[in-house]
């Protein structure tokens, strides 16, 4: 038996005749025939009843077709793993990010990786780093970028790419503005504009917060830093963010490194600890390792 004659029998089965089959497999219909006479002769029985109009299985047919399903499907398979084995990767890979870390230049790390893995399908994903860090956990999404507090999620595997101070961010004309620097303690006493909870600096600030006995008071939560800043710039309280953020603001906001204690939030590139990876995501990994340099 040959691999050609079961796939023109599931051929045949599926678009049931012969005529069908042979323009799907775009070759001549008796070439098609003689290749299942061939078959059915090497099994000892007729595998398709041709007594009607319409082409039918016959019960040794029904018992055939899921092996030859099942023996094209593992051809295919041997096929793909040689192609990940020699760089031509197929299939896809998920990553997830956060929505502020525009220094990594995640597009130009995509973009390398498309041009090596053109064959690879790439979703990516944007949510807070608890969403992310589950979409990991269940297998959702292969590798993300997590913005991390102090403790890395539990069945997670990460590596710092970026560490940031976070900034308080106040309208020039608040009586903050006249300071260079912020202690914690003071604004804490003030009305925070932050991200939610669930962001790995949201979890810095609160973890600083309870380690000196405060309790901040969130005003206004938003997802994003630029709207954490005009918010700040319309006078609604002290906008808490990373310094990437701060570096760019608009001229009516004055943006304060906050001290004592200094507080630091990390970017990381995670993947689920258990669980193997697919060819495509260690793929992705290597490159990642190649375009951070931070990463170890």
């Amino acid at each position: 038996m040959e691999l050609r004659q079961f796939e023109y029998f599931v051929a045949v089965a599926e678009e049931a005749g012969f005529t069908k089959a042979a323009a799907r497999l775009h070759v001549a219909q008796p070439g098609v025939s003689a290749q299942i006479r061939q078959l059915e002769r090497e099994l000892g029985q007729p595998l398709f009843d041709r007594s009607g109009r319409t082409v039918r299985l016959t019960e040794a047919g029904e018992a055939v077709l899921p092996y030859a399903r099942a023996a094209l499907a593992a051809v295919d398979g041997a096929q793909r793993a040689v192609d990940e084995l020699t760089g031509l990767l197929r299939g896809h890979v998920t990553i997830g990010t956060v929505d502020w870390i525009a220094s990594l230049d995640l597009p130009a790390l995509l973009a390398g990786f498309h041009h090596d893995h053109p064959n690879v399908e790439i979703t990516v994903v944007q949510h807070d780093s608890a969403t992310l860090a589950d979409a990991l956990r269940d297998g959702r999404a292969d590798l993300a970028f997590l913005s991390l507090g102090p403790e890395p999620p539990d069945g997670i595997t990460t590596r710092t790419v970026l560490e940031e101070d976070l900034y308080a961010a106040v309208n020039r004309d608040h009586p903050l503005a006249r300071n260079s620097t912020l202690r914690l303690r003071a604004l804490a006493a003030e009305d925070l504009i932050s991200l939610p909870k669930g962001t790995g600096l949201r979890a810095v600030l609160d973890e600083a917060c309870a380690a000196a006995g405060l309790t901040p008071r969130i005003a206004f939560e938003a997802g994003e830093p630029p709207v954490l800043a005009q918010l700040a710039a319309h006078g609604l309280g002290v906008a808490v963010l990373p310094e990437s953020a701060a570096r760019d603001l608009p001229d009516d906001l004055h943006a304060m490194p906050i001290v004592r204690p200094r507080l630091t939030g990390r970017i990381a590139l995670a993947w689920r600890t258990e669980g193997p990876r697919s060819p495509a995501a260690r793929a992705l990994m290597t490159r990642a390792r190649h375009h951070l340099s931070p990463l170890p």
